[in-house]
C-alpha cells in the first residue's frame, strides 16, 4: 500500500513522514548506531553474541503481534514466520563462521571481522515494520489480508533466522574451540 501510493503519488511522503511519531527516529538512530558499530572489526563476550538476535527476533514478534494480533490469520502468520525463521536459520546457521573470527576461551570472547550484514538486516527489520505500520494505519483491513499477512510474516522469520543463524556460527565456533583446547575431537 505504501509503497505504490508513493510512486503513484510521491507528495504524500512528506505527509507520512510528518505523521510519523518522534520516538520512531530515535529508534531508528539507535538501531542504526547499533548496526554501524558492528562494521568494523570487534570484541564480543557471548552474551553480547545472543543479544542480537533475541532482540531482532522480539522486534519481528513485537511486529507481528502489534500488526496482526487481533487478525484472525495471526495463527498463521505466525506459522508462516515459525517456518521462514527455521528454514533461514538452518541454512544460515549451517555455514562456517566468518574465517577471520575467533573464539578465546579464556576471556569468553569473541573477535568478529566487521561485518555490514547485521546493519543491513536491522534497516530491512525496521523498514519493513515501519511500512506495515503505515500500511495498516491506511488499511486496517490488510491485516485479514492472507497473502499480504504470509508475505510480511515470511520477511520477519527470514530476517530473524538470519540473525539467530549467524550467532548459532559463532556459538559453534566457541564449542569447537572450547573443545580444542580440552583436546576433543573437531567435527565438521
Amino acid at each position: 500500500m505504501l509503497i505504490p501510493m508513493l510512486v503513484q503519488q510521491p507528495q504524500m511522503l512528506g505527509t507520512v513522514l510528518h505523521h510519523t511519531p518522534n520516538f520512531v527516529w530515535i529508534l531508528l538512530a539507535v538501531l542504526i548506531a547499533i548496526g554501524v558499530s558492528q562494521a568494523r572489526d570487534r570484541e564480543a563476550s557471548l552474551l553480547r553474541v545472543a543479544f542480537m538476535p533475541v532482540a531482532m527476533t522480539g522486534f519481528g514478534i513485537w511486529g507481528m503481534t502489534t500488526g496482526f494480533g487481533a487478525s484472525p490469520m495471526f495463527g498463521y502468520a505466525m506459522l508462516m514466520w515459525m517456518l521462514a525463521l527455521s528454514v533461514t536459520f538452518a541454512l544460515v546457521g549451517a555455514m562456517r563462521a566468518p574465517a577471520d573470527a575467533e573464539y578465546h576461551p579464556a576471556t569468553r570472547s569473541f573477535f568478529l571481522p566487521a561485518s555490514w550484514a547485521p546493519l543491513l538486516l536491522i534497516v530491512g527489520i525496521f523498514v519493513t515494520r515501519y511500512v506495515v505500520n503505515v500500511d495498516l494505519a491506511m488499511q486496517p483491513a490488510l491485516a485479514r489480508d492472507g497473502q499480504y499477512t504470509l508475505i510480511v510474516a515470511a520477511v520477519y522469520g527470514l530476517c530473524s533466522g538470519v540473525f539467530v543463524g549467524r550467532a548459532a556460527r559463532l556459538w559453534r565456533l566457541a564449542a569447537e574451540s572450547a573443545g580444542a583446547i580440552r583436546g576433543e575431537p573437531h567435527l565438521q
